[in-house]
């Protein structure tokens, strides 16, 4: 008697406390927190994170990964750690408040709050901040030295000399103590090709040097853009060398922090673009335009080349260089890289233009836009890319010991890739110019493939027409694909072409795939070092594939995920691993696809046993980041009930919670997630995602609205803050305030998605009311987009549904069909014949099932209460089908 009366209690004492909490309302959305940015040193002893806000200021924290000796800092963000684990680096914003104010009394860009940088020694109390920061950068494998740009510019000479923590480090105090302090010895440099016209200047702002260990500083003014070197040993300055009543001069230099030198190597420039360094520090390359006549309407840049024990840049490539097409020249927008060895310099070159005819007057012109059936592209596409296309530009490559200029594409074949990080023997050009105009109806173009030799730029036809993606190994010793129409794996060297998956007994391309058309891979993992072979993903495995197609092919996985229904999938660690070798220890995400359950696994490449499950649960995990000299891992994990906070571990199997993000969510009613499974109405087993509240009462009936759009299930355990949406649903919120909500998988059949949709979604909810939890009387359907659709065809179907919204819904399949998605400017007739409308012909093969599956026609037996949203901006769906359906 006495334990029946404790149970007893217990129940009034948990009614009792969820009666006592709030649904969640409208208010509560602006400081539900999110987890944001994450680091972890390499050393694996401390983690960097954010928590963010949806509307304010968040948070950034400096925790040590076994969870002892957190700190705050409100504001936070942008953060690095230094390669030896000792300093934390990162921006702390204006508040939020200030600049939204700032914002509404329309502020000038300089009269907006500015952001600054604090510097945090690890484990003491030690703090730098210096206000008023731009930015800041480090150098990727030189973790002593932190260039800081501020917002401020330099106005007199006492600001540009060095500072010091160290009377010893001081070097060359009086040569930068000048507004010339970009250039300490302006007569060995000058250009009498180049006297900078009065304010061409792109006005820089200073340059704070410091080192993190010693406290040296350094500040250079007048710099707009920098670019280190991978070492830390040099860094490229771009910016001005003098300020007077004439106007700025435009200099590029080097700066030397090792030995605190500082060097122009180039100045008068009108303008200076690309810049890049190569891995060691002793070259750099930039481009600049340097015509000297201020009324020039053609002005060309040219590629600049440095290197150390060089006085001043020297010109490298302009167009009249060997090797330039005829009437082409240096591109201004492309991107300038070094290969790793330094040997070879890539750049980028276009036709030139025409110059702009200034007799035109504006007001005097008509626009027009011509359409035409030859076009490459439809109008909108041509419109919506003219921006990229007048800017695009065409690779080329300088050989730095030959001293010789190779263009690599050109306009017919516009892309090409290298290997070896352009080190290698083998590059690859991809062309689409021949199936361009198909793409209008088949929504993406088909590339004929092209083997070159970066020695002597010789292309060579390796196929044509592929329905797939091409790309070289590693290594460059092969050229590999995919192809949809076969749905297998191929390699090409030297000439010959070799299927390599044929004797895979599963399939590699995506078995659920519903549409009609080829049927997407699942995937390449890696390659092995040397390019021995390459791994690719099944539905739930991993295949280890000969590129010679001799060796059988080898499922590296033991093929435990096809047998346990896990879906492996490997993690990657390491930001600068290009290959795997045998013997290595893989990372794995495991996902039950039955259960949902997922975590971490491991698996010993080429030791042919199961991955080792290392843990795993009922939740969701995120990317693990993995520091670079521990074992040591930082990862999210959350459910649907639980945020995603942030641990860590040093084994992934057991773990240390280091953040607590959104505690008042235990003063809300919030809710479950639970898998419901059903029988669809076309035989098939089929399943979804029912949250109910917190309080729920199996006796009671709720109300209950379905949402969908295709599968969901796999979000089983995906945390849902409460948050306005785009017209999806806000399902935390309803199911806070009494709400069932039930997420249907749909199956599709080809030529039916209106009646496929119906039988999984109808049949869903029956099956909720048949249990007995949810009121008949009260339903409702919710869908955005292809799920608006969805909507919108159920209610003509159905008068089952008290309410229903359909967010950006197609209401004519047949007006649709002929539309334009407004982002990219292409046709929509794609969608209908080959991907997600799934109707699988043309409006003229087949207008009956343009109808059948059309909502607007079939209106008159409609009588559910319905909202429709739409965006004139929307990019994909045009905004006037929810017009016809409103008018309807």
């Amino acid at each position: 008697m006495h334990k029946i009366s404790t149970f007893l209690f217990a129940v009034m004492i948990t009614t009792v406390s969820m009666a006592q909490k709030k649904p969640l309302d409208h208010s509560v959305y602006d400081q539900w927190q999110s987890m944001g940015e994450r680091k972890i040193s390499e050393d694996g002893r401390w983690a960097l994170y954010t928590v963010e806000v949806q509307e304010g200021d968040g948070t950034l924290y400096l925790q040590q990964t076994d969870g002892t000796a957190k700190r705050a800092f409100p504001r936070g963000y942008g953060g690095e750690i230094s390669r030896d684990g000792r300093f934390a680096i990162f921006k702390i914003k204006a508040p939020y408040a200030a600049t939204r104010r700032a914002r509404i009394q329309k502020k000038k860009p300089d009269e907006m709050p500015k952001d600054s940088l604090m510097i945090v020694m690890l484990g003491t109390d030690s703090i730098i901040r210096i206000p008023g920061v731009k930015s800041f950068r480090m150098p990727e494998d030189g973790g002593d030295w932190l260039a800081i740009h501020l917002e401020r510019r330099a106005t007199d000479s006492a600001t540009t000399g060095p500072r010091k923590d160290d009377p010893k480090q001081l070097r060359k105090s009086d040569r930068y103590a000048t507004d010339e302090a970009f250039d300490p010895n302006p007569e060995l440099h000058s250009d009498a090709e180049c006297d900078a016209p009065a304010g061409s200047s792109q006005e820089g702002t200073d340059l704070l040097f410091r080192n993190l260990k010693t406290g040296f500083e350094r500040i250079i003014p007048w710099v707009s853009d920098l670019q280190w070197s991978k070492n830390g040993r040099l860094l490229l300055l771009k910016g001005t060398s003098s300020k007077s009543i004439k106007g700025s001069l435009n200099v590029m230099a080097v700066y030397r922090p090792l030995e605190d030198y500082l060097d122009t190597i180039s100045r008068g420039a009108n303008e200076y673009k690309a810049m890049a360094v190569d891995e060691t520090g002793l070259q750099v390359v930039f481009t600049a335009e340097r015509d000297s006549s201020v009324k020039s309407l053609q002005r060309f840049h040219k590629l600049w080349y440095w290197k150390n024990g060089y006085d001043s840049a020297k010109l490298l490539v302009d167009r009249n260089t060997a090797g330039m097409l005829l009437n082409w020249t240096v591109s201004e927008n492309a991107p300038l890289s070094f290969s790793p060895s330094g040997k070879r310099i890539f750049f980028g070159t276009a036709p030139v233009r025409a110059p702009r005819d200034t007799s035109l007057i504006e007001m005097d012109l008509a626009k027009l836009d011509v359409w035409h059936h030859n076009d490459e592209y439809l109008q909108p596409q041509q419109l919506r890319n003219l921006d990229r296309e007048l800017k695009r530009s065409y690779s080329a490559m300088w050989s730095v010991e030959t001293s010789r200029m190779l263009q690599l594409a050109d306009a017919d074949m516009p892309q090409v890739f290298s290997s070896a990080e352009g080190d290698g023997t083998l590059f690859i050009g991809i062309s689409d110019k021949a199936t361009r105009k198909q793409s209008q109806w088949r929504g993406r173009t088909f590339d004929d493939v092209y083997a070159i030799d970066p020695m002597d730029g010789r292309r060579t036809v390796v196929l044509k027409g592929l329905n797939g993606n091409a790309q070289l190994s590693p290594e460059g010793r092969y050229i590999w694909w995919y192809d949809a129409a076969t749905r297998k794996y191929y390699t090409w060297s030297a000439g010959k072409t070799v299927m390599i998956s044929g004797k895979v007994p599963v399939a590699l391309h995506d078995e659920r795939f519903d549409m009609p058309d080829d049927p997407n891979p699942y995937g390449p993992v890696r390659w092995l070092e040397n390019d021995e072979a390459v791994l690719v993903y099944d539905r739930f495995d991993i295949w280890q594939l000969d590129p010679q197609g001799i060796k059988p092919p080898v499922c590296v996985t033991g093929c435990a995920g096809r047998k346990t229904n896990k879906v492996y999938r490997y993690l990657p660690t390491d930001p600068e691993e290009r290959s795997l070798k045998t013997g290595q220890v893989l990372l794995l995400r495991s996902f039950d696809e039955k259960t949902k359950v997922s975590g971490f696994a491991r698996l010993t490449l080429g030791s042919q046993q199961p991955p080792e499950l290392m843990m795993s649960g009922a939740y969701a995990v995120g990317m693990p980041l993995k520091a670079k000299q521990a074992e040591r891992y930082v990862f999210t994990r959350e459910t649907y009930v639980n945020p995603p906070d942030l641990y860590a571990s040093t084994d992934l199997k057991s773990d240390v919670r280091l953040s607590a993000i959104n505690p008042q969510q235990a003063d809300y009613n919030w809710g479950t997630a639970e898998l419901f499974q059903w029988k669809a109405y076309d035989g098939k087993d089929a399943v979804g995602i029912l949250y109910k509240p917190a309080d729920f009462d199996p006796s009671k009936k709720y109300p209950l609205i379905s949402y969908f759009y295709e599968r969901l299930s796999d979000g089983l355990h995906s945390y849902l803050p409460p948050a306005p949406t785009p017209s999806r649903l806000n399902i935390s919120f309803f199911v806070s305030r009494g709400y069932l909500v039930l997420a249907p998988d749909i199956v599709y059949t080809k030529g039916y998605p209106g009646k496929s949709a119906f039988d999984y979604i109808v049949s869903g909810v029956r099956a909720v009311v048949k249990k007995g939890w949810a009121d008949s009387t009260r339903l409702g359907l919710q869908g955005q987009s292809w799920g608006g659709y969805q909507t919108a065809h159920i209610i003509t179907r159905t008068n089952l549904f008290r309410a229903a919204w359909a967010g950006a819904p197609v209401a004519n399949m047949t007006s649709a069909y002929g539309g334009i998605r407004w982002e990219s400017g292409l046709n929509r007739q794609f969608q209908y014949e080959h991907s997600q409308s799934r109707i699988g012909a043309t409006l003229w093969e087949n207008p009956k099932l343009y109808i059948e599956n059309s909502p607007l026609f079939h209106l008159p037996r409609n009588k559910t209460p319905l909202v429709i949203m739409a965006n004139d901006a929307d990019g994909a769906v045009p905004w006037y089908q929810g017009i016809e359906m409103f008018t309807a």
